[in-house]
């Protein structure tokens, strides 16, 4: 049976590639911390480590696991804390990522590292999407700064020490089980305030545009990248791919088609515009289908809907709970 390890495991996406590679047959070891993670995302079936990423420990369950893949989902995902901490951004998301990839260097087993980066924040405002893994990268925040300054380390280890590493470039990320109070996911902000009635805010014009992929489409994305034959990794974007849907949607869009999957009609509240935001966003898949063979399966309004479900069954689940 192969082994896999998934950092992360008990946050929102890294609990849909847990749940997908047990279903294909995978040991499946979870190594989270529990600073956003929540224990009822972790598979039963999956073995719980909790560690800290960047510590000693998870270096030691890495270099002693003896396993064929690692798909490295924990991180700091709040874009608006890196530049408010960089400082904390760069240590769990540079010296993190260096800690495990390090870690299966001093292994010797053949594991293939799979990195979760970023689609939307690597590539900055400067090119015009949907942006090639290939174009120039140039990000706007230290979070994206951080994700590209991982990808160089993993083709430095690929290059010189022969290490399988494999970078995901995720556009934006919606489902279930994301967050609805935290800063990174605008589709489970809005399913929170139409459930709590509160109108849906919208920075700026809200014709800044991005690509919403599906966070089970990501996961089949990460079973693809674990198993698939693909060419020698070594140079910064021969390993890399773009994973989202190559469709830009501006916010207002989203807001107006989340409402109708919820048949909900709460105002849409327009604030100032954000300085620096990124106006522009979607990804070319193109690679990921030649290579991994991976499309997404999921249109937007159909991944809507059963994120909404999601969040309103839990939802009610607490109203009467209280």
């Amino acid at each position: 049976m192969p082994r896999a390890l998934v950092t992360g495991g008990a946050g929102f996406i890294g609990s849909h590639v847990a749940d997908l590679l047990l279903e294909h047959g995978y040991d499946v070891s979870v190594l989270d911390n529990f600073a956003s993670g929540r224990r009822e995302n972790v598979p039963s079936r999956a073995r719980l480590i909790e560690r800290d990423l960047t510590s000693p420990d998870a270096a030691r369950v890495v270099r002693d696991g003896r396993f064929d893949v690692v798909c490295h989902l924990g991180a700091q995902i709040d874009v608006r804390k890196s530049v408010a901490d960089p400082l904390f951004d760069g240590s769990v998301n540079i010296l993190g990522t260096l800690n495990l990839v390090e870690a299966v260097r001093a292994s010797g087993h053949a594991t293939r590292f799979i990195f979760s980066s970023t689609g939307g924040a690597l590539y900055g405002d400067f090119v015009t999407p949907p942006n090639v893994e290939d174009y120039p990268k140039d990000p706007e925040s230290p979070y994206g700064i951080a994700k590209l300054s991982a990808e160089l380390y993993l083709a430095y280890y690929a290059r010189v020490h022969r290490v399988d590493t494999v970078a995901l470039r995720y556009a934006n990320v919606y489902g279930p089980r994301q967050d609805p109070h935290g800063e990174a996911g605008v589709v489970a902000i809005f399913c929170n305030r139409i459930l709590t009635g509160q109108p849906l805010t919208v920075f700026g014009d809200g014709s800044q545009t991005r690509d919403y992929v599906f966070v089970k489409d990501v996961a089949r994305a990460n079973l693809a990248a674990a198993t698939r034959e693909l060419p020698a990794p070594g140079r910064l974007d021969a390993r890399g791919f773009n994973i989202g849907t190559g469709i830009e949607t501006s916010v207002v869009a989203l807001a107006n088609a989340l409402q109708k999957s919820a048949g909900s009609n709460v105002p849409i509240h327009f604030a100032p515009a954000r300085p620096g935001e990124q106006q522009r966003s979607a990804v070319s898949i193109a690679k990921a289908a030649d290579q991994l063979d991976w499309r997404p399966r999921v249109p937007l309004d159909a991944g809507l809907r059963e994120t909404f479900g999601f969040f309103a069954e839990r939802f009610e689940r607490e109203r009467q709970a209280s």
